[in-house]
């Protein structure tokens, strides 16, 4: 293996890691703040992280280029303010969806890192709209994500087992969803740190404008919870994402995807751990289903592909 390939595969290892350890903190931070709070502050976090990196890489360029690299950046900024602000409002929605799933006191970490990996399904058949084609391996790995939902919320009680805190966190999976549909759509020829920064600035600012109105937000509970605002601001914000964006580059993009959707994975185990919040036997079944229909739908192109040339070559 290449040292780029290895350098990629241990960075998207490290953001699956750090996504999912993320839960915990958004759990252990709504101890002491609200929703809308905890996910402005530590939105907030995250882009006055990416800033300084930023700043510093323009005055480089700058520096190397002279006259021809301010204006090519003069010209990009455009681009990332209404890229950076579409990518924001759905941002904003599907983080303070999740953030709301964790104010309720029966809500687990790991199942809402799970259910919000349920983005992977909707992907493909939001695609739909853009006229995607949607391949058949992929729609059976949604009916089995389906199944493995209700395993995994049903609680062995019908969908009268389905609990608010599911309902908030599969909301959140929708919109997650829209948010990389538009990232696909704009990123193509913008620098994804500035995007990322702008989308963090605008979904922080929106999300601490909802504060102000809707909450009472206390000096003293934002202390209680500054650990939990820094790690999941600075690391699962900020670093993160830094980390996904290199490790893409090095990365093909089907084994990124599957690196990445161990976030569920990592959210399990962390609040097993750390929370000491184990799942039932139905649930680790639902998280066993789920992980395998994740991972099969990555492959769904290659499995069609091969398919169709054995017909072919069957039929010759």
């Amino acid at each position: 293996m290449k040292k780029s390939q290895l350098k990629g595969i241990i960075m998207l290892f490290l953001t699956a890691f750090i996504w999912g350890s993320s839960f915990v903190s958004q759990s252990l931070g709504m101890q002491s703040v609200e929703a809308f709070t905890f996910n402005g502050i530590r939105t907030l976090f995250g882009a006055a992280t990416l800033l300084p990196f930023i700043m510093i890489s323009d005055i480089i360029k700058i520096k190397k280029s002279g006259r021809p690299e301010k204006q090519k950046i003069k010209a990009e900024t455009k681009k990332v303010l209404i890229g950076g602000t579409a990518m924001g409002i759905a941002l904003c929605v599907a983080s303070n969806l999740q953030q709301f799933a964790f104010s309720y006191p029966d809500h687990s970490p790991g199942k809402i890192a799970f259910i919000t990996a349920f983005y992977m399904f909707f992907v493909p058949l939001f695609g739909l709209f853009f006229k995607k084609r949607v391949s058949p391996v992929t729609w059976l790995c949604v009916i089995i994500g389906t199944v493995g939902l209700y395993f995994l919320c049903a609680k062995g009680t019908g969908f009268s087992g389905i609990s608010a805190s599911d309902l908030f966190s599969l909301a959140c999976a929708v919109f997650y969803a829209v948010q990389i549909l538009i990232i696909e759509k704009v990123a193509a020829d913008t620098d994804p740190v500035k995007l990322s920064c702008t989308q963090f600035i605008v979904s922080g600012t929106i999300t601490c404008i909802l504060m102000f109105i809707f909450e009472t937000p206390t000096v003293s509970g934002i202390n209680q919870s500054i650990l939990p605002l820094l790690y999941s601001g600075i690391m699962s914000c900020g670093l993160a994402y830094t980390f996904q964006v290199i490790g893409q580059k090095y990365t093909e993009s089907t084994v990124a995807s599957i690196i990445m959707c161990l976030e569920s994975v990592f959210g399990v185990l962390c609040s097993a751990v750390m929370l000491r919040q184990m799942l039932t036997a139905n649930e680790i079944l639902g998280c066993a289903i789920m992980l395998v229909a994740i991972v099969v739908s990555q492959f769904a192109d290659t499995i069609e592909s091969n398919f169709r040339q054995k017909i072919s070559r069957e039929k010759k």
